[in-house]
């Protein structure tokens, strides 16, 4: 079975992180169970705090109200948590407010619980150890969190941050400066563009020196550009070409009230303009390829920080090991076919150019999740548990990631289903065809469930041609698997790929 995770966190207990955005206040509640973490309440409201900052920087009463309001309904749900398990952070706005304060006293006495006004490196921190935790990454990673009043960018290794930088521009503030009354128009856009590219120029040169892996992005403008792209069919990570094509249909509705995308979420109509001119300036000024969505920011950088060594557990193997007990999964079979699957995933990755640093990890997580589905039933459990990855959370994992697992359990038996692939850019693709014939093939390999009972041949790959060397006698001495690597030989080549068992 996969290695555990140790128990290094109290049992059965509810912690709860508040974070005082300056578009909006969020709310996570988690139960703490067995060395395991489950969300089981979030609560977001829009009160656009940053809104409300005059020239002389002053939160209007009227703001100060809304954030109170708001602050209302989450005491209903902190009064029954522990207050030593409780967090409330502020960020940007309440940083700069000159009557910061007048908030402050007043949401304390509400809440009954300290604030935490942390500066923008501590902010940038949170988030880094927030995307840490629940997208595990390997090597240097970029993560870029664009708020509604400051936007921080940092680099780290593991659960490290290396450097970091907060930088005082958000998308409501952008709103208010370059998007007047909601005119949206290309004057405007260029305007905001010009402006974000300016404030990030000082630090490109130092970030750009930094030779990171991947670069993920933390909730708000990226998540409701990658909501936008899995509505269209596109399951990619963030490009620049896409966000070049965002922003000419949002200059296109001429105004907010016009702008309807769809897949765009109505809470983020009124800020995605000044959030998309501050992305593409990242984009630009930090000479990045393509960004994938994290799964944690702010709030889960201050939920783990509260649970003790927490950290030194390895999120992948926590959400894969979660998943197999959950669902029932039998984990001799699952430790035998991921085990299988590595050594192939080796061999394959040493003779092409298909694979990345994470392949080896989507490719062994998926084989050992293949059975998922038979917690359902038996008939197309692979399409049950394509289906159960679509809706379930799986810790450690990026959104693009978890789409290339779930396709990988929906497509590892039976019929090869082409179209799947047309919704990956051409470098996902090929890592994602190479992945399931890697998984296919190891099912199939460990069809009599038996660790004693596995051929083990060597693979040659030379583009899509692939050949599995058994050695003279081996395939005869197992019949039933000579046999479905008949068929799937058979499947393989109606999908234009060769494979020859010898």
């Amino acid at each position: 079975m996969i290695q555990e995770v140790p128990n290094t966190v109290i049992q059965d207990e509810y912690y709860a992180a508040v974070d005082l955005g300056s578009n909006s206040f969020h709310m996570v509640i988690v139960r703490v169970l067995s060395g395991s973490v489950q969300i089981v309440s979030k609560n977001k409201r829009k009160v656009r705090l940053a809104a409300g900052l005059d020239d002389n920087l002053k939160l209007s009463e009227e703001s100060i109200q809304r954030g109170l309001d708001c602050l209302k309904t989450f005491r209903e749900q902190l009064d029954d948590i522990p207050r030593s398990n409780i967090k409330v952070v502020a960020t940007a706005t309440l940083r700069i407010a000159s009557n910061a304060s007048d908030f402050v006293t007043r949401a304390e006495q509400l809440l009954n619980q300290k604030i935490n006004v942390i500066s923008g490196e501590e902010e940038a921190r949170q988030i880094y150890l927030g995307v840490a935790y629940t997208s595990a990454n390997q090597g240097n990673t970029m993560v870029v969190d664009i708020g509604g009043a400051s936007t921080e960018v940092i680099i780290g290794r593991d659960m490290q941050p290396l450097h970091l930088k907060s930088v005082d521009m958000g998308c409501v503030t952008f709103m208010e400066r370059y998007f007047v009354n909601g005119v949206i128009n290309q004057e405007n856009f260029e305007r905001a563009l010009a402006a974000a590219e300016e404030m990030l120029a000082p630090l490109a040169s130092t970030f750009k020196c930094f030779d990171w892996q991947q670069c993920l992005g933390a909730s708000g403008t990226p998540q409701a550009v990658v909501s936008i792209l899995v509505k269209k069919g596109i399951n990619d990570a963030i490009r620049l070409d896409y966000l070049y094509q965002l922003r000419d249909q949002a200059i296109t509705c001429k105004h907010i009230d016009n702008l309807h995308i769809e897949g765009l979420a109505d809470s983020r109509r009124l800020i995605f303009p000044s959030g998309l001119a501050i992305l593409i300036a990242l984009f630009k000024q930090l000479n990045l390829n393509n960004m994938q969505i994290s799964g944690g920011a702010l709030r889960e950088g201050i939920i783990y920080g509260m649970l003790d060594n927490y950290q030194r557990a390895d999120r992948r193997t926590q959400g894969i090991n979660q998943l197999v007990s959950r669902f029932h999964i039998d984990t001799g079979q699952s430790e035998r076919v991921r085990k299988v699957a590595i050594a192939l995933s080796r061999q394959m990755c040493e003779q092409s150019n298909f694979c990345d640093f994470d392949t080896e990890a989507l490719i062994s997580s998926a084989a050992a999740l293949h059975e998922l589905g038979l917690h359902i039933g038996y008939k197309k459990f692979h399409e049950h548990g394509a289906y159960i990855l679509t809706h379930v959370e799986l810790t450690g994992f990026t959104t693009l990631q978890r789409m290339f697992i779930r396709d990988l359990v929906g497509m590892h038996r039976q019929e090869i289903d082409l179209a799947v692939f047309d919704n990956y850019q051409a470098d996902f693709k090929e890592m994602l065809i190479n992945a399931l014939r890697i998984v296919r093939i190891s099912v199939i390999l460990c069809t009599r469930r038996r660790d004693d009972k596995i051929p083990k041949p060597t693979l040659t790959v030379s583009g899509h041609e692939w050949i599995l060397h058994f050695g003279e006698g081996v395939l005869s001495s197992y019949p039933l698997v000579h046999a479905e690597l008949v068929h799937e030989t058979w499947l393989q080549h109606k999908s234009g790929w060769s494979l020859v068992c010898e």
